[in-house]
């Protein structure tokens, strides 16, 4: 699913439907944005994976509900929770990889323009970045 989501992030999010995301971009103070429209539309292909797989016996489809779900909960957790800090429940890391991931996810915000954005993931970090924390920590 992260490849998947790193393609939505960056063809979609960043291409045809920025008018939806570019707010996410820009430090608004709302508890609500454009941007988390794109839970309702990915909850669309979700459930009709659960329905259509469940109706026709189709383990393809429910297994892809089942994984947009799953990517779904992990986005609310490491995305809105963890890195933009939503809801103020994780301390500061100490973990290389979770600081790989908050400072290639606060790298991409640093660009608030729709094209000439890098590092579109959320779960994968660049060996690069990892490397770099890695070699701070001992």
């Amino acid at each position: 699913m992260e490849f998947i989501a790193w393609a939505a992030h960056k063809y979609v999010m960043h291409g045809f439907l920025w008018t939806l995301h570019k707010d996410h971009h820009v430090l608004t103070g709302k508890p609500l944005q454009r941007n988390d429209s794109f839970a309702l539309i990915f909850a669309i292909p979700s459930a009709l994976g659960f329905i259509l797989g469940s109706i026709y016996s189709n383990n393809i489809l429910f297994f892809t509900g089942l994984g947009i779900l799953f990517y779904g909960i992990a986005y609310l957790f490491v995305h809105d929770i963890f890195i933009h800090r939503r809801i103020k429940i994780f301390k500061k890391p100490e973990n290389s990889y979770l600081k790989a991931v908050l400072y290639e996810h606060r790298k991409h915000h640093s660009n608030l323009n729709k094209e000439d954005n890098e590092f579109f993931g959320m779960l994968f970090v660049s060996l690069k970045t990892l490397r770099s924390f890695s070699f701070k920590n001992g």
